[in-house]
């Protein structure tokens, strides 16, 4: 380690690349270096080929417009509308019979749309939010299980110019009636209840007394999922299916400007007022239709799979928009990776012969912890490559998901991008790049990254810095919804011009971005700032261990000492000669500066239902604050059996 006004120092040297399988290479999209020469020689003119790949009711008449940084606009004067470039464009190209969305559910009921047939859909509710009087302009919140009618009702507010605002199933009554507040949202689209393994959630009912909250709800839709009994308010509350059935089957899509507000979607901050980061109409679709077509390697017969929620950016991106503006054909479960049993995603492979699946590293380390056993009973003969999304990924992690997953054979797409960039930025392209197991690689063509230091200079290599996008890109957020000072402080005051990520990462030798992590996640231990990606990477990688958070315990001499929450892979035993052993582990893997002060084993992490480990209720836990709201996590009784084991020591 270095002194730490330098930051630490890292190498690679260790890290065999796995070059894309000669199969594979010879039949991908892109299986040289033409896309990155383009984009170097003319970035501009590298995103105005990738519009093109768009049906235009209008041309633009500038490509951008950046003389009001950090109010950035793309494809001025430019028209179109999403749904139609979705779904009528592919249906008049003939591909009306191919499927489009194909779904199944929690208790293994199923229900396929072919582009014609969804198109339809589409259609006749656009006609039923339209009748209720939503207009261009107007937010319509979207708080559903993960079921085929939250995909009809996103595609049908871009058909009418309408914004949405998805709200993640799993967020409380309380979370909504805030998201829905800020919007001033008109209608709520949402569902008598989720299923949830083998239960039913309610939701319309559980929200209720949030809802007479909410002055701006005029109409609420509710899709009868579940058989949930809930109190239907009169003159307000309707039945989708109903009103379904009294409309038509076609509506025009209506013409939106390329600057036109697409969509709301409101990050999960811990504490204050959720951010409503905004998304717009042209930059947006250009983004995440030309990183589906390459970071995914496009196939028409491909049956592609994220395993994201539509509540999230994820699932916005590329579950709804990147896929069918492809003419893909995407999947859904509405369920978990564990019911019935614990080979259900596996199964889920096998049946439908899906060909790419796009998962969290989250996810991964769980299926590691039941055991490779478990798909080794599937036949995932189907897959031809792998993905990794939301969290870096460790490189043990990834090696299990490239053996047990992908049997050697599948190329992973470790991909590195935000709400507020839209699309996929930093990522192999899979016919191209040699993989390093914990490294997003590099940026995407046209995308201008880098890692800087405090100064905003550009580091050296195997020096942390922190993550910046040095040049504005179509996907880009354009503000925070009415809060534009909270958009120019969080991400442009600290480099001026310069979009600030909050995440540190460095550059090795081969210019291969390795993501640290959220900077808020670092720890000042004794004046050396350690990641805690970094500590719980090095647990992970010792044979006994599934999972691990790391956070740092205010100290009044170290600044911060180190704390660790492991979960242990099946059959092992947590005592203390493994606290030993992890701590000695983690010291020989960093050094002695980052072994934890505390060990505290637990059957899981605190995680939100879409596998997001909350290590902030850690932090309360380690700091005996009061807990915040835990009403989001898949399950409650893991931050209670944590705090009495913690209130031991």
């Amino acid at each position: 380690m270095t002194d730490s006004n330098h930051g630490d120092i890292f190498n690679d040297d260790h890290v065999k690349p796995f070059m894309p399988p000669d199969e594979f290479k010879n039949n991908s999209q892109v299986n040289d270096d033409s896309l990155y020469r383009e984009a170097q020689k003319d970035r501009y003119a590298f995103w105005n080929r990738m519009a093109d790949g768009l049906d235009w009711i209008q041309k633009w008449d500038k490509l951008i417009d950046d003389g009001t940084s950090p109010y950035f606009k793309w494809f001025i004067n430019g028209k179109l509308n999403v749904s139609a470039n979705c779904l009528d464009r592919h249906v008049e190209n003939g591909l009306g019979n191919k499927k489009a969305l194909v779904f199944e559910g929690e208790q293994g009921d199923s229900v396929e749309f072919t582009y014609t047939e969804l198109l339809k859909e589409v259609c006749k509710f656009s006609n039923v939010l339209k009748n209720l009087g939503v207009n261009k302009g107007d937010a319509v919140t979207i708080w559903m299980p993960m079921v085929p009618e939250a995909i009809i009702a996103m595609l049908a507010c871009t058909r009418i110019g309408a914004i949405h605002s998805v709200v993640f199933g799993g967020f409380s009554p309380e979370a909504l009636k805030d998201r829905i507040l800020d919007s001033k949202s008109k209608i709520l689209v949402t569902a008598d209840g989720a299923f949830r393994r083998g239960k039913t959630i309610p939701m319309l009912d559980s929200a209720r007394e949030e809802l007479e909250k909410c002055p701006s709800i005029e109409k609420v839709i509710i899709i009868e999922r579940t058989g949930t009994p809930y109190n239907k308010k009169d003159n307000r509350d309707l039945l989708y299916s109903e009103l379904i059935a009294e409309v038509g089957e076609n509506f025009a899509p209506v013409a939106m400007d390329a600057e036109d507000p697409l969509f709301i979607l409101y990050s999960s901050g811990t504490t204050g007022k959720p951010k409503g980061i905004l998304h717009t109409t042209g930059g947006y679709l250009v983004g995440v239709n030309a990183t589906f077509r390459y970071v995914f390697d496009h196939r028409e017969d491909d049956i592609f799979w994220c395993t994201a929620d539509v509540g999230w950016i994820t699932g916005h991106s590329y579950i709804v928009y990147g896929p069918l503006s492809n003419g893909t054909t995407t999947f859904i479960y509405e369920g978990t990776p564990d019911y019935p049993a614990r080979d259900r995603f596996w199964e889920l492979i096998e049946k439908y012969k899906i060909t790419v699946f796009y998962t969290a590293p989250t996810a991964i380390r769980s299926f590691m912890r039941w055991g490779s056993h478990i798909p080794a009973g599937r036949d995932l003969s189907s897959l031809r490559l792998l993905g990794s999304v939301g969290e870096p990924i460790n490189p043990e992690a990834w090696l299990w998901y490239h053996e047990h997953i992908g049997k050697g054979r599948c190329p992973i797409v470790d991909t590195w991008w935000q709400t507020e960039t839209g699309m996929i930025m930093i990522t192999p392209l899979p016919g191209v790049t040699p993989l390093k197991p914990g490294s997003a690689t590099k940026p995407f063509p046209g995308i201008d990254a880098d890692v800087v230091d405090d100064r905003g200079n550009s580091t050296e290599p195997g020096q942390r810095g922190f993550l910046v996008i040095k040049s504005p890109w179509p996907a880009m957020l354009r503000t925070l919804f009415e809060d534009q000072e909270r958009y120019e402080v969080t991400y442009w005051k600290q480099y001026p011009g310069i979009y600030f990520t909050g995440d540190g990462a460095w550059k090795d030798k081969d210019g291969y971005f390795w993501i640290m992590g959220r900077v808020d996640d670092v720890l000042n231990v004794s004046g050396h700032r350690i990641g805690t990606m970094e500590v719980e990477s090095a647990l992970v990688d010792h044979p006994s261990v599934a999972e691990a958070a790391v956070i740092g315990k205010v100290h009044e001499i170290k600044g911060h000492a180190i704390t660790a929450f492991v979960t242990l892979k099946e059959g092992v035993e947590g005592n203390d000669e493994l606290v030993k052993e992890l701590k000695s582990h983690v010291g020989k893997r960093i050094g002695a500066i980052a072994r934890p002060e505390d060990i505290f084993f637990t059957y899981e992490l605190p995680k939100t239902r879409s596998g997001k480990i909350m290590r902030r209720l850690l932090r309360d836990i380690a700091e005996k604050r009061e807990l915040g709201d835990v009403t989001t996590l898949m399950d409650p009784q893991v931050v209670a059996s944590i705090k009495d084991k913690y209130g031991e020591k």
